[in-house]
């Protein structure tokens, strides 16, 4: 069977939805969680903050910011908890034909130069939103500390 092994560069993510980033930090404490990067994505009405773990893995919290945003709508419908899995791809046009030539429904197709990004829906994913997401590694990080992520002075366009 043709999976997606040739277009994922790596696993990179897990996301939580949460009502309040700052409630969290406790917890990404305890986990040794490190700031790495975050800002407030307009498009979509959340914040996000990203924290390196030991060993090098990541957590991403999103909380929203707008109050139509879609993360208002699954922490209503599920609470916080895991929100999606990212997976760094090559090509998310080609990634996005092969899950949906295997039977996998996506959703949120969105091609920009710095950020592109397709979603399978947990319906058809066994309940888990996986994000098939392409990027470059030496695109400059967002936010330089928590407190100014936290604050609302970082934006994401993308």
């Amino acid at each position: 069977m043709e999976g997606l092994d040739d277009l994922i560069e790596r696993f990179d993510h897990v996301a939580y939805g949460v009502r309040d980033i700052r409630a969290c930090l406790p917890l990404m404490e305890l986990l040794g969680g490190r700031f790495h990067q975050g800002a407030d994505h307009s498009r979509n009405g959340f914040r996000w903050v990203q924290f390196r773990l030991p060993g090098g893995g990541l957590i991403e919290l999103l909380q929203p910011i707008d109050p139509g945003s879609f993360l208002n709508g699954f922490l209503d419908r599920r609470g916080e908890g895991i929100h999606h899995l990212t997976f760094k791809v090559v090509d998310v046009v080609r990634a996005a034909e092969r899950a949906s030539s295997l039977g996998y429904s996506t959703t949120g197709l969105h091609l920009h130069p710095d950020w592109s990004e397709v979603f399978l829906r947990p319906q058809t994913a066994h309940g888990a939103v996986i994000q098939l997401a392409a990027w470059s590694d030496d695109n400059p990080k967002f936010g330089e500390t928590l407190e100014q992520v936290l604050s609302g002075a970082c934006r994401d366009e993308t």
